[in-house]
């Protein structure tokens, strides 16, 4: 990023329809034909745990351009003690922009935030590739473990990062997907509704 006139801010209730319409641009085909990305988001802001003050957007020169969600999640402990925690996502870039470190921009942002929040370790699913740039390291590495895996296989794709040192000394647990990022394929497509059509694709790389 080398513009100047880029700006982090909270996302506004009249943002919303654009960082909707700016996750779907982001996510259309990329892991399915279509995406669901869009109405995650969408429905994680009437939830409980969606957290408000990290709802944020990167604004340049008066359009957003790069979007990041937060939520409150958890790690079950072994010892029977839940330790909270954060999780992100989806972040999205409109295409054009993609590529240029507004995303990472936006995440280093933002989980400064989160720390000063008092958020002591986040949570993600990703690529690893990217993520470990970003100081995230292998969940199994941490003892922290995927819910939907057994634990003797490794999940490169899930990721933790700790924001206060120390916070998950201690700590072997499994962290469980929060119930948000489950969504019925009906109620994505009837949610599509409101935006124009776009042509679904199947294309090579696709997770589903």
């Amino acid at each position: 990023m080398t513009s100047s006139k880029c700006t982090v801010r909270m996302a506004t209730e009249k943002d919303w329809r654009e960082t909707e319409n700016l996750t779907r641009e982001a996510f259309w085909n990329k892991y399915r034909p279509g995406c669901s990305e869009h109405y995650i988001l969408h429905q994680f802001r009437n939830r409980p745990e969606f957290v408000q003050q990290l709802d944020c957007v990167i604004e340049e020169d008066g359009r957003i351009v790069a979007h990041i969600m937060y939520c409150q999640s958890k790690i079950m402990g072994d010892n029977g003690e839940i330790v909270p925690i954060m999780t992100f996502g989806p972040v999205s870039v409109l295409p054009e922009y993609q590529g240029k470190g507004y995303g990472s921009t936006l995440i280093h942002t933002t989980m400064e935030n989160a720390r000063e929040l008092g958020c002591g370790a986040i949570v993600i699913t990703g690529d690893p590739d990217y993520y470990h740039k970003l100081g995230f390291v292998s969940g199994h590495s941490r003892h922290i473990y995927y819910a939907a895996m057994p634990r003797n296989e490794e999940a490169p794709f899930f990721m933790v990062k700790e924001l206060q040192p120390g916070f998950l000394a201690g700590v072997s647990g499994t962290f469980q997907v929060p119930d948000g990022y489950i969504v019925a394929d009906a109620d994505v497509e009837k949610f599509e509704l409101n935006f124009p059509p776009k042509e679904k694709k199947k294309l090579p790389g696709q997770l589903a």
